[in-house]
């Protein structure tokens, strides 16, 4: 999604939302409530919520990727806005009506809200609620849609108690939101993700297919589990340790994404198996098989948790957690198989062993 190059001394960095603005839904009187002006940002509490979806959205490893169609409307209009030819109300309730006329369509309809931001972020990993005053970051224009949830809350009236129902709780900042956009106002990539649903007798996907009308390729998630399973496969049919192999392409990934943002699934085959011309071959023919792109968007924070540790378990019922980069270190983590093909771990370099 850019090619900032890493500074380890940067400071740490942090997530500020400019304006935010909240259109409310309710499908069953046929209403909608659209705000006339953005949140209050200077209320902690608000500004908390914005900020840790936000932070949540942006490093979702099962965003998919897009670019704009050379006829998108939504793309023009975006730009005019991003450029100061729009104001951000009238805009956000432009989007928001268009949201309602075509998710009232919907078969299966679920009550929501429609949350719009405009936000700067320097690629924070945490989601603490933080003041930003460091430097500049990139700039990302969002759309939500926040699914309301049933609650029950208790009701004090007189010398009686209640218990009643309400169905306007927002999903909770740790929860995760199944549809969403999020365009970097820069280079006009697309994160985003939806759920198919059955409008006017068929099935689709609104945000890519209707609203943005872009491309849609393979998260992050999606691309490195499959590079994963073609690892794995490769190794076995080559005699090499597959334990071994996946944790080396994971720590490749990470070392490529720390440094780009994006890995190419054909490189990473090509540095971990270069002193196998044969099982590179093999590789990039399996990585052309599985039409994986060429170079794949993956933010820092989300190649670490996918890549920073490997998982394995044995038919003995032992299971071991290792950091992935110890496959790439002989003598802390090394494999043998015998003539009968039974496998030994052994675990080296260890100072200190402690009971979890």
């Amino acid at each position: 999604m850019g090619d900032r190059k890493h500074n380890p001394q940067q400071r740490t960095p942090m997530l500020k939302v400019d304006r935010a603005i909240l259109h409310v839904f309710d499908f069953d009187s046929g209403s909608t409530y659209l705000s006339e002006r953005p949140l209050d940002l200077t209320v902690r509490a608000t500004r908390s919520f914005v900020q840790r979806h936000l932070r949540k959205i942006s490093s979702n490893a099962e965003s998919r990727h897009g670019a704009f169609a050379p006829d998108s409307g939504f793309a023009a209009e975006l730009q005019r806005y991003l450029v100061g030819e729009r104001e951000f109300v009238e805009f956000s309730t432009e989007i928001a009506q268009w949201f309602w006329e075509e998710l009232r369509r919907a078969e299966d309809l679920e009550q929501c809200d429609l949350l719009v931001a405009d936000f700067t972020d320097t690629d924070a990993s945490d989601e603490k609620d933080v003041e930003f005053d460091g430097p500049a970051g990139r700039r990302f224009f969002s759309i939500l849609l926040l699914p309301r949830r049933q609650a029950f809350v208790h009701e004090v009236a007189g010398d009686a108690n209640d218990i009643a129902r309400v169905d306007a709780t927002l999903p909770n900042p740790s929860q995760k939101v199944a549809s969403y956009v999020l365009v970097d106002a820069e280079s006009g990539a697309i994160d985003f993700h939806d759920k198919e649903r059955a409008v006017g007798g068929e099935r689709v996907s609104i945000i890519p297919e209707r609203f943005l009308q872009c491309s849609s390729e393979a998260s992050s998630h999606e691309v490195i589990d499959e590079v994963n399973v073609i690892v794995r496969d490769v190794a076995e049919e080559f005699g090499l340790e597959p334990a071994v192999e996946v944790g080396r392409v994971k720590a490749a990934v990470a070392r490529s994404a720390d440094v780009e943002e994006s890995f190419s699934p054909a490189e990473v085959g090509r540095t971990v198996f270069s002193e196998r011309p044969e099982v590179v071959e093999r590789f990039e023919e399996r990585v052309r098989e599985a039409r994986l792109p060429e170079e794949a968007p993956v933010r820092r924070g989300v190649a670490n948790r996918l890549t920073r540790s490997h998982k394995i378990r044995t038919d003995t019922g032992v299971e071991i957690t290792f950091p992935s980069e110890l496959a790439e270190r002989p003598g802390y983590l090394d494999f043998s198989t015998d003539a009968e093909g039974r496998i030994t771990i052994t675990v080296g370099n260890v100072a200190k062993i402690e009971n979890r």
